[in-house]
């Protein structure tokens, strides 16, 4: 199979597993589920100017969003090998698009919560599918990196025009954004391929009768989780804490907007050098830059400081979690691992910004700051040992995973 597109027996023209535009689909695919979460600083502020709500009740929102997106990842780590996904990511984005018609009139805070966690629920099982999927490519670590091109692109369009919206159309705006996202991706499902299953892994195939790699896959997953409760917690309240240090709306959403744009290159440098140095030493240098970003958030009255500590903490939050989630997918052919992967992600998403809520009372910034931190010392801490081992498994190169043939009947679902 050569270029970006094959043909099904059918006649339908599939984008080619080995070329350039099924990453950008599955990108699509896998965003469509968790898009709030590239707009979350919008989603909070949106809620407490548009709707009035407290600065907690609009964290607990947002994080009832994630934390449904966990339940529901969980649930695709069990389904994703009994199912047709295809017919199953175009109910979840069907359901996803119902229920942010009904979020548009909703003013009440706990219903809002309890219908935000539906909507993540949904949009986690449709990720878990897209992560599965993704660990089935030949280069999973860059199609994760295609995948933070998509968000961090869209997400910084979202981020510039969203907030100035709000006060002119209301809320509701936020959530017919989601709706439009989900409706391109429905368009783009029929021309994927049907991606099956991988053969084992070498970290499978040696693992088989002796666990001896159950330790690293738990510090994986665990590094993952840690690393975006330590980003999104602080990413949630990031337009709250310009505000606080004495910037305007407006400058924060343009500054937040170009700085989600220039993220992006985190994202596209993982695409083009793939596992060419590993893993450890890439997680190892953007760990190190990550914390420099955050602490530069502490002069946040500085507009140029913040616009900064953004472009920093952006560029290495993109170009260090498909790193982190390719750690994962190495665990196994199936995708149950990537799938799982998925679901430590969305309970750090959900409990950074929960946490956030518990701590930031009035103004805690500098608190908001400090956890932060934290927790980025625990993922580095943790990341180590797997990114190591897995390092000496591959000798520091590419994946050398056998990657089975497509063929035109693969691509019927």
């Amino acid at each position: 199979m050569t270029g970006n597109t094959t043909t099904s027996a059918g006649g339908l023209r599939k984008a080619s597993p080995t070329g350039h535009i099924a990453p950008v689909l599955l990108a699509f695919l896998t965003t469509a589920g968790l898009f709030y979460v590239n707009i979350m600083p919008a989603l909070v502020s949106g809620l407490v100017e548009g709707l009035g709500f407290s600065k907690s009740t609009a964290g607990y929102v947002a994080s009832a969003n994630v934390y449904g997106a966990s339940l529901g990842a969980l649930v695709a780590v069990f389904a994703i090998k009994h199912l047709r996904w295809k017919k199953a990511a175009m109910a979840a984005l069907i359901g996803l698009i119902l229920v942010d018609i009904a979020s548009t009139v909703q003013t009440d805070g706990n219903i809002l919560i309890a219908m935000r966690f539906l909507h993540g629920s949904i949009g986690g099982f449709l990720v878990g599918i897209g992560f599965s999927v993704i660990a089935r490519t030949p280069a999973p670590d860059k199609t994760f990196g295609m995948l933070l091109v998509v968000q961090y692109g869209l997400g910084g369009v979202g981020l510039m025009t969203l907030p100035k919206l709000v006060p002119l159309y209301g809320t509701s705006v936020l959530f017919i954004g989601l709706m439009a996202f989900s409706l391109v991706t429905l368009a783009m499902l029929p021309f994927l391929a049907s991606y099956p299953a991988k053969e084992k892994t070498v970290m499978e195939a040696e693992r088989d009768g002796s666990g001896v790699y159950f330790k690293p896959l738990v510090l994986a997953l665990l590094a993952v989780f840690f690393f975006q409760s330590a980003n999104m917690g602080l990413a949630a309240y990031v337009i709250e804490l310009g505000k606080h240090a004495g910037l305007t709306t407006d400058s924060i959403s343009t500054t937040l907007g170009f700085a989600n744009w220039i993220s992006v290159a985190g994202a596209v440098f993982v695409y083009v050098i793939g596992l060419k140095n590993g893993r450890l030493k890439p997680l190892l240098l953007g760990l190190v830059v990550t914390l420099v970003g955050m602490f530069m958030f502490r002069f946040s009255e500085n507009a140029m400081l913040f616009f900064i500590a953004n472009v920093i903490t952006g560029i290495t939050w993109a170009f260090l979690i498909p790193y982190l989630l390719g750690m994962c997918a190495a665990f196994d052919g199936k995708g149950q691992m990537a799938a799982l992967s998925g679901f430590f992600s969305k309970m750090g998403l959900a409990s950074g910004p929960f946490v956030a809520a518990l701590v930031i009372g009035e103004s805690n910034y500098a608190l908001l700051i400090n956890l932060a931190i934290m927790g980025i010392v625990l993922c580095l801490v943790i990341a180590f040992m797997p990114a190591r081992l897995l390092d000496q498994k591959a000798g520091k190169g590419p994946d050398t995973t056998p990657i089975p043939p497509q063929t035109a009947q693969e691509v019927t679902e």
